[in-house]
C-alpha cells in the first residue's frame, strides 16, 4: 500500500474532472455558465434542485432566479472559498430529498452575522494547518450552519447525496469543535463522489456491526463511518495539543470514546474494503484507518 500524506488522501485522480462534468451537464440545463471549481459544483446542485421545486410549485418568478442565479451572483464564495448560510428554523426545508431539514440558497436568504462568518474562517483555518484544507475546499465549499449549542448538548451534522459540497452542522463558540464536524461532512461527500467517479456500487444486503450506531448497517454506511470517523481522529488528536480546556477536554474525551468504537470496526474493514474495486480508493481508506489507530494508540500510551 503506498504511504500518503494527508493531503494525499484526498487527492484522487480523476475528481475534479467528474466534478467539472457533472457541473456542465447542470449548466446546461440551467441554461447558463456556473464557476468549474468546487464550488461551482455544489452551487450546481443548489441551483438545479431550486429550479426543480420551483417548477413543481408552477412558481415562475423563483423558477427563473434559480436559472438566472449563476450569472447574477454567487459567482465567488464569501468567505475565501466557502459560501456561508446561517438560515433561521422557519425558513429550513424538509422533503422527500431528505429525511433531516436542509436548506438552499436562495433570493431572500439572510445575512450571515460576522461573528458567524470569523468563526467558520478560524475553523477552516485550523483545519488548513493540520493538512484538511484541501477536503473543505474541495468538498466543504457550502456550509450551512444550524443551530448554536453548548459543549454539554448533541451536536448533530449531515450530508446529502443530492447537495454534494455541502455540509449541514450545529456548532459552538469553539472553531476546533466546528473544523471537526465539517471535516467528517465533508468526508462523506468525498466518499460519495468517489464511489461515482469509479462506478462502484456497494451491495445492500452485505451489512457490517458499526459501534457508532450500535447496530448493522449496509456496507455503503460502514465504509463511510469508518473513513469519515478516522479522518475527525486524525484531526482531532492533532488539534487537541493546541487548544485548552473546556475545548481539550472535550476532544480528548471524543478521541477516548473512538478508540472503542475504532477498534470494534476494525474487526470488520478487510471484509468491508474487499467491496471496493478501485486500488487507489481502497488504499485510501485503509490507509485513513490505519493512521486513525496509529493516532489512539500514541494517546493510550501518552
Amino acid at each position: 500500500m503506498t504511504t500518503l500524506t494527508t493531503e494525499d488522501l484526498f487527492t484522487l485522480p480523476g475528481l475534479a474532472a467528474h466534478r467539472q462534468r457533472q457541473t456542465e451537464r447542470i449548466a446546461s440545463v440551467l441554461g447558463g455558465p456556473l464557476p468549474a471549481t468546487a464550488y461551482g459544483y455544489a452551487l450546481a446542485h443548489h441551483l438545479l434542485e431550486g429550479a426543480e421545486q420551483a417548477a413543481r410549485a408552477k412558481d415562475a418568478d423563483r423558477l427563473t432566479w434559480y436559472r438566472s442565479a449563476a450569472s447574477r451572483c454567487f459567482q465567488h464564495p464569501t468567505d475565501g472559498s466557502h459560501l456561508l448560510l446561517a438560515p433561521p428554523p422557519e425558513d429550513r426545508l424538509r422533503s422527500d430529498i431528505s429525511d433531516t431539514e436542509y436548506y438552499l440558497i436562495a433570493p431572500d436568504a439572510p445575512p450571515v452575522p460576522a461573528h458567524t462568518r470569523d468563526l467558520v474562517h478560524t475553523a477552516t483555518a485550523s483545519a488548513t494547518q493540520l493538512g484538511f484544507g484541501p477536503l473543505l475546499t474541495d468538498h466543504a465549499p457550502i456550509v450551512c450552519l444550524l443551530d448554536g449549542r453548548g459543549l454539554d448538548e448533541p451536536l448533530h451534522s449531515w450530508a446529502l447525496t443530492r447537495l454534494p459540497g455541502t455540509v449541514f452542522t450545529d456548532y459552538t463558540g469553539h472553531p476546533e469543535i466546528l473544523a471537526r464536524d465539517l471535516i467528517h461532512e465533508a468526508a462523506h461527500n468525498w466518499l460519495n463522489d468517489a464511489l461515482t467517479l469509479h462506478g462502484i456500487h456497494l451491495p445492500d444486503g452485505v451489512t457490517f456491526y458499526s459501534p457508532w450506531r450500535g447496530t448493522r448497517r449496509p456496507v455503503y454506511g460502514f465504509l463511510h463511518a469508518c473513513w469519515a470517523f478516522s479522518l475527525t481522529i486524525l484531526y482531532s488528536q492533532a488539534a487537541v495539543t493546541t487548544t485548552d480546556d473546556p475545548v481539550k477536554a472535550f476532544l480528548n474525551a471524543y478521541l477516548h470514546q473512538q478508540r472503542t468504537h475504532l477498534a470494534a470496526a476494525s474487526l470488520y474493514l478487510d471484509k468491508a474494503c474487499h467491496f471496493l474495486s478501485h486500488s487507489a480508493l481502497h488504499d485510501r481508506l485503509r490507509d485513513a484507518v490505519g493512521r486513525a489507530q496509529h493516532a489512539l494508540g500514541v494517546l493510550s500510551s501518552a
